[in-house]
């Protein structure tokens, strides 16, 4: 194991996460000119964002940090693969890693596995993924920060779950055991003709100010109990690369696929670079 990344993951134990995630919020909703500028501007700098892309680069468009984080792109900078049967990528990233599920393990790095049901929250729900298939994507903090759907579908049910706020860089993921099933995540299912259930689960980390669903707003972070939803009774359907919400920072988004339900794209492997959007998978018709 890399001992720098140790050494990360160890500095990472002794910060107060959620207290350094909550400052960070108040400071990404604040709309003083001068102080959102200067983040925007910083942001723009460090991470090598490319303006060209989003709805305006006009600073004054955007009345906070967090409304440029999770800028509009300008239409048809992501056009959605429309082949038949086509799945798509849900944001902008990395693949961490992708692949089969076994014995109810996902692949987090190199020689490190961690629970479906530890993921999910729920043992009788990881049991329709046994033998299924994963993908997780890295969303850097350069990157578009909306997440679209992979595929069509109507919501059955959202889960949010506590945990940590640990990075979930590569680094990190390559240190840290069970990374991804500590940090706290919202476990969104679906169901779809074509796929039969999935998941969409967006991991929340170190810094993150908050995840939103286009269906209930902003998810308040924090220690506490779980909170889940039945959506099964609600009208709530979305086409294929429509949004379904956004990260205010960096984070993580793991889709889970039932048994035979996918064949992934040759190119969806460990690291490769993906748009949202761009095909990733071809489904298998569950029915």
């Amino acid at each position: 194991m890399n001992q720098s990344a140790e050494i990360f993951v160890a500095l990472q134990r002794l910060l107060p996460k959620h207290g350094l995630s909550r400052l960070i919020a108040r400071a990404a909703e604040s709309e003083r000119p001068w102080l959102k500028d200067f983040l925007i501007n910083r942001a723009i700098d460090a991470f090598d964002i490319d303006m060209q892309e989003a709805i305006t680069d006009d600073l004054d468009y955007y009345p906070n940090f967090n409304s440029f984080f999770t800028r509009e792109l300008k239409p048809g900078v992501r056009p959605i693969a429309r082949a038949k049967r086509s799945l798509v990528s849900p944001a902008d990233g990395a693949i961490s890693q992708a692949g089969a599920i076994n014995e109810n393990r996902i692949l987090q790095a190199k020689g490190i596995h961690y629970s479906v049901s530890r993921l999910l929250g729920n043992s009788e729900t990881a049991k329709a993924y046994e033998k299924g298939s994963f993908a997780t994507i890295y969303l850097s903090p350069k990157d578009y920060h909306r997440v679209h759907m992979p595929a069509a579908g109507k919501l059955l049910s959202s889960r949010y779950i506590p945990g940590e706020l640990f990075s979930v860089n590569d680094s990190t993921a390559q240190a840290l055991p069970g990374l991804f099933a500590r940090n706290e995540r919202l476990v969104c299912e679906f169901e779809s003709i074509e796929l039969g259930r999935f998941s969409v689960i967006f991991v929340g980390a170190m810094l993150v100010a908050g995840i939103e669903t286009v269906w209930g707003g902003f998810e308040q972070p924090g220690p506490g109990a779980v909170r889940e939803k039945d959506h099964s009774q609600e009208s709530l359907s979305f086409k294929k690369g429509q949004e379904i919400g956004r990260f205010k920072f960096g984070s993580t988004v793991i889709l889970l696929f039932k048994d035979q339900a996918v064949t992934w794209e040759e190119n969806i492997q460990a690291h490769a670079k993906i748009s949202m959007g761009e095909k990733i998978a071809i489904a298998q018709s569950q029915g």
